[in-house]
Protein backbone atom coordinates (compact mmCIF):
# COMPACT_ATOMS: atom_id res chain seq x y z
CA UNK A 1 0.00 0.00 0.00
CA UNK A 2 1.30 3.48 -0.55
CA UNK A 3 -0.11 6.85 0.75
CA UNK A 4 -2.52 8.57 -1.28
CA UNK A 5 -1.34 11.53 -2.75
CA UNK A 6 -4.04 13.40 -4.79
CA UNK A 7 -2.04 15.98 -6.67
CA UNK A 8 -0.72 14.15 -9.53
CA UNK A 9 -5.00 12.88 -10.03
CA UNK A 10 -5.30 16.77 -9.93
CA UNK A 11 -2.76 17.98 -12.39
CA UNK A 12 -3.24 15.01 -14.43
CA UNK A 13 -7.10 15.14 -14.83
CA UNK A 14 -7.09 18.76 -15.26
CA UNK A 15 -4.43 18.77 -18.20
CA UNK A 16 -6.11 16.02 -20.12
CA UNK A 17 -9.31 17.08 -19.81
CA UNK A 18 -9.24 19.07 -23.19
CA UNK A 19 -7.81 15.98 -25.12
CA UNK A 20 -10.07 13.29 -23.88
CA UNK A 21 -12.87 15.46 -25.05
CA UNK A 22 -11.59 15.97 -28.53
CA UNK A 23 -11.09 12.17 -28.80
CA UNK A 24 -13.87 10.76 -26.89
CA UNK A 25 -16.20 13.27 -26.83
CA UNK A 26 -17.76 15.10 -23.29
CA UNK A 27 -19.04 11.76 -22.20
CA UNK A 28 -16.80 9.56 -21.95
CA UNK A 29 -14.15 12.34 -20.63
CA UNK A 30 -17.08 13.25 -17.75
CA UNK A 31 -17.16 9.35 -17.15
CA UNK A 32 -13.59 8.67 -17.09
CA UNK A 33 -12.53 11.55 -14.99
CA UNK A 34 -15.98 10.79 -12.71
CA UNK A 35 -14.56 6.97 -12.21
CA UNK A 36 -10.44 7.90 -11.83
CA UNK A 37 -10.63 9.21 -8.13
CA UNK A 38 -12.10 5.94 -7.03
CA UNK A 39 -10.03 3.93 -8.50
CA UNK A 40 -6.81 5.49 -8.32
CA UNK A 41 -7.32 5.37 -4.20
CA UNK A 42 -7.90 1.71 -4.61
CA UNK A 43 -4.79 0.99 -6.62
CA UNK A 44 -2.77 2.70 -4.12
CA UNK A 45 -3.93 0.52 -1.71
CA UNK A 46 -3.54 -2.73 -3.86
CA UNK A 47 0.69 -1.77 -4.45
CA UNK A 48 3.17 -2.73 -2.80
CA UNK A 49 4.59 -0.37 -0.72
CA UNK A 50 7.93 0.96 -2.16
CA UNK A 51 9.24 3.53 0.49
CA UNK A 52 7.71 6.81 1.21
CA UNK A 53 10.78 8.63 0.27
CA UNK A 54 11.73 6.69 -3.11
CA UNK A 55 12.66 8.73 -5.66
CA UNK A 56 11.12 6.63 -8.05
CA UNK A 57 7.84 6.85 -6.41
CA UNK A 58 6.48 9.50 -8.86
CA UNK A 59 6.62 7.14 -11.77
CA UNK A 60 3.54 4.98 -9.28
CA UNK A 61 1.58 8.12 -8.99
CA UNK A 62 1.88 9.28 -12.74
CA UNK A 63 1.00 6.15 -14.46
CA UNK A 64 -1.78 5.40 -12.34
CA UNK A 65 -3.73 8.64 -12.71
CA UNK A 66 -3.67 6.99 -16.55
CA UNK A 67 -4.29 3.46 -15.83
CA UNK A 68 -7.53 4.82 -13.70
CA UNK A 69 -8.38 7.01 -16.82
CA UNK A 70 -8.47 4.30 -19.09
CA UNK A 71 -10.71 1.86 -16.44
CA UNK A 72 -12.79 4.32 -15.99
CA UNK A 73 -14.01 5.47 -19.19
CA UNK A 74 -15.35 1.52 -18.37
CA UNK A 75 -14.26 -0.01 -22.40
CA UNK A 76 -14.96 3.22 -24.43
CA UNK A 77 -11.22 4.17 -24.49
CA UNK A 78 -8.78 1.75 -26.44
CA UNK A 79 -4.66 2.04 -25.76
CA UNK A 80 -3.71 2.84 -29.28
CA UNK A 81 -6.58 5.77 -29.46
CA UNK A 82 -5.50 6.99 -26.11
CA UNK A 83 -1.88 7.54 -27.19
CA UNK A 84 -2.09 10.45 -28.95
CA UNK A 85 -4.12 11.94 -25.77
CA UNK A 86 -1.43 11.36 -23.29
CA UNK A 87 1.12 13.29 -25.70
CA UNK A 88 -0.73 16.20 -26.16
CA UNK A 89 -1.70 16.15 -22.12
CA UNK A 90 2.34 15.64 -21.64
CA UNK A 91 3.27 18.34 -24.66
CA UNK A 92 1.08 20.90 -22.76
CA UNK A 93 3.94 23.89 -21.93
CA UNK A 94 2.96 23.77 -17.94
CA UNK A 95 3.79 19.64 -17.90
CA UNK A 96 6.80 20.09 -20.34
CA UNK A 97 8.68 22.04 -18.38
CA UNK A 98 7.55 20.39 -14.90
CA UNK A 99 8.96 17.38 -16.75
CA UNK A 100 11.97 18.42 -18.66
CA UNK A 101 14.42 19.29 -16.10
CA UNK A 102 17.39 19.02 -18.07
CA UNK A 103 19.36 19.65 -21.58
CA UNK A 104 20.95 16.79 -22.72
CA UNK A 105 23.11 18.58 -24.93
CA UNK A 106 25.11 19.62 -21.96
CA UNK A 107 27.68 17.76 -20.80
CA UNK A 108 27.04 18.95 -17.00
CA UNK A 109 23.44 17.48 -17.41
CA UNK A 110 24.84 14.44 -18.62
CA UNK A 111 26.93 14.14 -15.74
CA UNK A 112 23.58 15.09 -13.30
CA UNK A 113 21.72 12.51 -15.30
CA UNK A 114 24.73 9.60 -13.96
CA UNK A 115 24.91 10.97 -10.50
CA UNK A 116 20.64 10.67 -10.22
CA UNK A 117 20.95 7.10 -11.54
CA UNK A 118 23.39 6.47 -9.35
CA UNK A 119 21.54 8.10 -6.59
CA UNK A 120 18.48 5.87 -7.03
CA UNK A 121 20.02 2.83 -7.50
CA UNK A 122 22.19 3.25 -3.73
CA UNK A 123 18.65 4.74 -2.15
CA UNK A 124 17.71 0.96 -2.86
CA UNK A 125 20.81 -1.20 -2.08
CA UNK A 126 20.20 0.50 1.24
CA UNK A 127 16.74 -0.27 2.05
CA UNK A 128 16.68 -4.29 1.61
CA UNK A 129 13.03 -4.44 2.51
CA UNK A 130 12.36 -2.70 -0.59
CA UNK A 131 14.52 -4.02 -2.56
CA UNK A 132 12.52 -6.76 -4.18
CA UNK A 133 9.22 -4.34 -4.33
CA UNK A 134 11.03 -1.45 -6.33
CA UNK A 135 13.00 -0.65 -9.79
CA UNK A 136 16.35 -2.66 -9.62
CA UNK A 137 19.11 -0.31 -11.21
CA UNK A 138 21.63 -2.16 -13.72
CA UNK A 139 24.28 0.91 -14.74
CA UNK A 140 26.51 0.43 -17.44
CA UNK A 141 28.81 3.60 -18.23
CA UNK A 142 31.03 1.36 -20.81
CA UNK A 143 28.44 0.50 -23.28
CA UNK A 144 27.96 3.43 -25.40
CA UNK A 145 29.90 6.57 -25.67
CA UNK A 146 27.40 8.62 -25.78
CA UNK A 147 24.14 9.38 -23.29
CA UNK A 148 23.88 7.32 -20.36
CA UNK A 149 22.35 3.61 -20.34
CA UNK A 150 21.12 1.78 -17.28
CA UNK A 151 18.22 -1.13 -17.31
CA UNK A 152 15.38 -2.89 -15.49
CA UNK A 153 14.75 -6.34 -14.78
CA UNK A 154 12.16 -5.59 -12.07
CA UNK A 155 9.33 -3.31 -12.18
CA UNK A 156 6.81 -2.18 -9.63
CA UNK A 157 4.59 -0.77 -12.51
CA UNK A 158 4.46 -4.47 -14.29
CA UNK A 159 4.19 -6.68 -11.86
CA UNK A 160 0.93 -4.82 -10.19
CA UNK A 161 -0.39 -4.58 -13.94
CA UNK A 162 0.04 -8.44 -14.17
CA UNK A 163 -1.80 -9.08 -10.73
CA UNK A 164 -4.53 -6.43 -11.54
CA UNK A 165 -5.38 -6.52 -14.83
CA UNK A 166 -3.74 -3.94 -16.50
CA UNK A 167 -1.26 -5.26 -18.75
CA UNK A 168 -3.37 -3.94 -21.98
CA UNK A 169 -2.90 -0.32 -21.21
CA UNK A 170 0.80 -0.16 -19.28
CA UNK A 171 2.86 -0.09 -22.69
CA UNK A 172 0.93 2.98 -23.62
CA UNK A 173 1.94 3.90 -20.11
CA UNK A 174 5.45 3.01 -20.64
CA UNK A 175 6.04 5.45 -23.69
CA UNK A 176 6.01 8.21 -21.01
CA UNK A 177 9.56 7.53 -20.96
CA UNK A 178 9.96 8.75 -24.79
CA UNK A 179 7.88 11.91 -24.16
CA UNK A 180 9.65 12.83 -20.62
CA UNK A 181 13.58 11.99 -22.48
CA UNK A 182 12.12 14.40 -25.33
CA UNK A 183 11.09 16.48 -22.96
CA UNK A 184 14.89 17.02 -21.88
CA UNK A 185 16.35 17.01 -24.76
CA UNK A 186 17.19 13.70 -25.70
CA UNK A 187 16.15 10.59 -27.84
CA UNK A 188 15.42 7.20 -25.98
CA UNK A 189 16.48 4.02 -27.80
CA UNK A 190 14.89 0.71 -26.21
CA UNK A 191 15.00 -2.55 -27.31
CA UNK A 192 12.63 -4.56 -25.11
CA UNK A 193 10.41 -3.65 -22.13
CA UNK A 194 9.14 -5.58 -19.16
CA UNK A 195 5.27 -5.25 -20.13
CA UNK A 196 6.04 -6.25 -23.68
CA UNK A 197 7.44 -9.50 -22.44
CA UNK A 198 10.82 -8.89 -22.23
CA UNK A 199 13.60 -9.78 -19.56
CA UNK A 200 14.26 -6.09 -18.78
CA UNK A 201 13.46 -2.31 -19.78
CA UNK A 202 16.39 -0.92 -21.20
CA UNK A 203 17.01 2.98 -21.44
CA UNK A 204 20.00 4.30 -23.73
CA UNK A 205 19.45 8.17 -23.74
CA UNK A 206 21.19 10.04 -25.95
CA UNK A 207 21.52 14.05 -26.75
CA UNK A 208 19.16 14.62 -29.66
CA UNK A 209 21.35 16.89 -31.18
CA UNK A 210 23.77 13.74 -32.07
CA UNK A 211 23.12 12.33 -35.10
CA UNK A 212 25.00 8.77 -34.96
CA UNK A 213 25.19 8.41 -31.63
CA UNK A 214 27.63 5.68 -30.43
Amino acid sequence: MMKYKGVYLRLFSALIRKPLREAYGKETARRALKNAPGIYREMLTQVDDIGADNPMASNIYMCFVLMAIWKGAAGAITPDSFRPVIRDMVKSPLLTKMLGKRDMNRPEDIEQAWKGLYEKKEWADRRPQYRDKTWDYHIDKTKHRDGVYYYFTNCPLNNYARKYGYMEILPVCCELDYLITEANHGVLHRGQTLASGGSMCDYWVVPDKIKDPQ
